[in-house]
C-alpha cells in the first residue's frame, strides 16, 4: 500500500471509510489538522487527502495516524460506528421513587458516563415531600413545572415553583421538593453529573 497507489473500486471504499474515521476521531479530541498533522508527523496536505478519501495511504502513515490517535490499527481502518440512540416509550421509565399516595419519580432517559445526565418525570401528590442529599460535586440540577406548583428546598433556601416556572440549581448541596397544596404537581427534572467514575481528588492524589 503506497500513498500515491492509484485507487480502484474496492481501495477507494477502504480510503473513504479510513478518511471517516481519521476525521471523526480527530473531531472527538477537538484536535486541528495542523495539531493532529504534527502529533503523527504527516504533513498537512497528506492528512487532508486522507480524510477526503483521495489517498491510499501507506502502511506507515496509517500507524503514524493511529498511535497519534490512541486507536489500533484495526480501529482506524474500519468505518466509524452510528451515535447509538436509545428510544424509551412511555411506561418504560424506571420509578425509582413513589409515595402512598400516588407520587412517583421515573427515569426516563440518560447518557453514559463520564459526564451523565438523567431526565426524570416527577409527580407530587399533595403533601408528598422528597428529600434528597447532595450529590457529587458539580451536580447541577434544572427543574419545569408542568402542572401545580411544587416547593424546592436548595440547602437553607426555598423556592415556590407554579406551573410553567424553571428553575436551575445546585445538586451537590443537599435538596428537596414537597407539593404543600391541594392538587397533584407535575415536572420535568434535569440532572447533570459531570466525571461520573472518575476517581475521588483523595484517591488521585493517593495514586
Amino acid at each position: 500500500m503506497h500513498d500515491t497507489a492509484p485507487i480502484d473500486r474496492s481501495a477507494a471504499k477502504l480510503a473513504a471509510a479510513i478518511g471517516a474515521r481519521v476525521k471523526h476521531e480527530r473531531h472527538a479530541r477537538g484536535w486541528t489538522l495542523d495539531q493532529l498533522s504534527a502529533s503523527a508527523g504527516v504533513s498537512r496536505r497528506m492528512l487532508v487527502n486522507v480524510e477526503q478519501g483521495a489517498a491510499n495511504p501507506s502502511v506507515g502513515t496509517l500507524l503514524k495516524l493511529s498511535d497519534a490517535l490512541g486507536v489500533g490499527l484495526p480501529a482506524l481502518v474500519a468505518p466509524p460506528q452510528p451515535k447509538p440512540v436509545k428510544v424509551t416509550r412511555s411506561g418504560d421509565g424506571a420509578v425509582l421513587w413513589s409515595s402512598e399516595s400516588g407520587g412517583r419519580g421515573e427515569l426516563i432517559a440518560g447518557t453514559e458516563p463520564p459526564d451523565v445526565v438523567e431526565l426524570w418525570d416527577w409527580t407530587l401528590a399533595p403533601g408528598d415531600r422528597y428529600a434528597s442529599d447532595a450529590h457529587t460535586e458539580g451536580t447541577r440540577e434544572l427543574v419545569h413545572v408542568r402542572l401545580g406548583s411544587i416547593e424546592i428546598q436548595v440547602d437553607d433556601q426555598s423556592f415556590t415553583l407554579e406551573t410553567g416556572d424553571a428553575m436551575t440549581f445546585p445538586g451537590d448541596v443537599d435538596h428537596g421538593y414537597a407539593n404543600p397544596g391541594p392538587e397533584v404537581a407535575r415536572f420535568s427534572m434535569t440532572v447533570f453529573e459531570p466525571g461520573v467514575g472518575a476517581p475521588h481528588p483523595s484517591e488521585r492524589e493517593r495514586a
